[in-house]
């Protein structure tokens, strides 16, 4: 049997730390209360409190500065690939014309 991950979204873990750091309970009850590992809540609770709202992107989103990461990235890329295209044009024409020339 495949056991399939849960997912939560970002209001959830939002609200789930904002309870731990408001809240009289301990965040073990918390997290039981909330049908979660003590574990995963303090992740959330060590993420937020280094990144503040910015952890927790939601699902399938990246953080502002990964997503210019990736972004940057994919253009640099497509430069390449246009540069190198232009290097097989400028070969290519270069090749006919000095035939053309006779040189």
């Amino acid at each position: 049997m495949i056991k399939s991950r849960r997912s939560y979204s970002k209001e959830f873990k939002l609200e789930a730390v904002q309870l731990t750091l408001n809240s009289d309970k301990s965040v073990k009850e918390i997290a039981s209360d909330l049908g979660i590992s003590y574990q995963l809540l303090c992740k959330w609770r060590s993420a937020y409190k280094s990144d503040n709202e910015e952890c927790f992107p939601g699902k399938g989103n990246l953080k502002p500065s990964e997503k210019e990461y990736h972004e940057l990235r994919k253009k640099v890329l497509d430069l390449e690939e246009e540069r190198e295209i232009l290097k097989k044009a400028l070969a290519i024409f270069s090749s006919a014309r000095s035939k053309n020339t006779g040189l």
